[in-house]
């Protein structure tokens, strides 16, 4: 079942707190929905759960998954050694998004303003059913983060605004980084060429590095 909208930050904290600890079996039973067996096709489920959970609404639309706050909702896979298992996706990269944006207006910068963060276990021995919930925990960038991330994007940016998509290596960026994001080869999105004109390439998408996000975690909770 959907639950509620939380109407403030701290309506959401005391939820998101409640999770702690919870096995993502719980979770599942909790909202009605079903638990897959693994992630191999079902990348984005427990992210899709635990917003369901919390009562996020934005879904698909490009603003903050709790918009009525201005928060966002990012789940961390953790591995055995406590660190996160992979980059964290923050949102795909459109056409319009090449056009005229800036920092402070990109919805990068939006949703990475104020987040909660959820961590879960990763560590493929568990079965998914299994594995629990870590503390929550919102964050919010520092003026040192927010000075590497608009570098970062501002880089990323001036590539794929000029359509030198060649150029582009997720190698690139300290915190930020573009990759693509597509199940095949076959899937491409509208883009622009190097002239400037309309053409199609593969969709891609920004992340945050897994050392960006470890530095967050260990600041959270040293």
């Amino acid at each position: 079942m959907l639950h509620p909208t939380p109407l403030s930050e701290n309506d959401l904290s005391a939820r998101a707190s409640a999770m702690a600890g919870a096995r993502l079996n719980d979770i599942a039973s909790a909202t009605g929905q079903p638990l897959p067996k693994d992630l191999l096709r079902h990348k984005g489920a427990i992210g899709e759960l635990i917003e369901m959970y919390l009562g996020a609404t934005a879904g698909a639309r490009p603003e903050p998954d709790f918009p009525e706050i201005g928060v966002e909702l990012k789940t961390l896979p953790i591995n055995l050694s406590g660190k996160p298992a992979e980059s964290t996706y923050i949102c795909s990269i459109t056409l319009s998004s090449l056009v005229g944006s800036s920092w402070s207006t990109s919805l990068v910068y939006r949703k990475l303003k104020r987040v909660l963060w959820v961590p879960f276990e990763a560590d493929r021995n568990i079965a998914l059913s299994e594995r629990r919930v870590g503390t929550p925990f919102f964050w919010s960038p520092s003026d040192s983060d927010i000075g590497y991330l608009q570098r970062d994007w501002e880089e990323h940016m001036e590539l794929l605004s000029t359509g030198n998509f060649s150029l582009l290596s997720a190698h690139q960026g300290k915190y930020l980084q573009v990759r693509p994001k597509a199940a095949n080869g076959k899937a491409l999105a509208p883009s622009i060429n190097y002239h400037g004109n309309p053409s199609r390439n593969l969709p891609r998408g920004f992340y945050l590095r897994s050392t960006f996000t470890a530095k967050i975690l260990e600041s959270a909770f040293e």
